[in-house]
């Protein structure tokens, strides 16, 4: 992790692995048979440290202290974040079947059902979850434009903005569509 925080994802390879750990170029091999295997391995153990980051929110846990702890993991880590998403993308690991039941995913989901208090379909639980995931996904790459710094610092900083936004996304459905026709 530290060759791609300190040099970025390109810098990962499994010469400069075994650099940094101080044992012969061949040894990463015994583990790894390339640098894709590598990068899946990154991001795998980027998935558990998102998980653990989500998972160490204040209880009651709640989408939107969630939501802030993905944002924060996010920002802390980009490098590794965007391994984590490129080599999701690759692999097809979001959410990867045999970490599903470990993941934060898996948090997400239990926090919704509270919040529901179980009363929630099977797909509106699915579509809750996703609807989650790519806000937090999406605020995680917009929320450090230089534009919102104004509304930070009028809301006290980053982790208010955070939390004023996810708490405004159930907001936009009760506004009225002016403008947009029905196709």
């Amino acid at each position: 992790m530290v060759i791609i925080e300190r040099d970025g994802p390109n810098a990962l390879t499994l010469r400069a692995v075994a650099r940094q750990a101080g044992v012969s170029p061949a040894a990463p091999y015994h583990h790894f048979k390339d640098k894709s295997e590598l990068l899946f391995a990154v991001a795998k153990e980027g998935f558990h440290r998102l998980k653990a980051a989500m998972g160490s929110v204040v209880t009651p846990i709640s989408t939107h202290s969630m939501g802030v702890a993905y944002v924060g993991f996010a920002h802390a880590n980009p490098a590794l974040y965007r391994v984590m998403y490129d080599c999701a993308r690759s692999r097809e690991m979001i959410p990867d079947t045999a970490e599903e039941e470990e993941g934060g995913i898996k948090l997400l989901r239990e926090s919704l059902i509270e919040a529901s208090d179980g009363a929630i379909s099977e797909i509106d639980l699915e579509l809750a979850v996703i609807a989650a995931w790519c806000a937090a996904h999406g605020l995680a790459e917009i929320s450090t434009f230089p534009q919102f710094q104004p509304l930070k610092d009028a809301l006290g900083g980053e982790q208010q903005f955070l939390r004023a936004v996810f708490e405004h996304l159930g907001y936009s459905h009760s506004l009225p569509a002016i403008g947009i026709q029905n196709a």
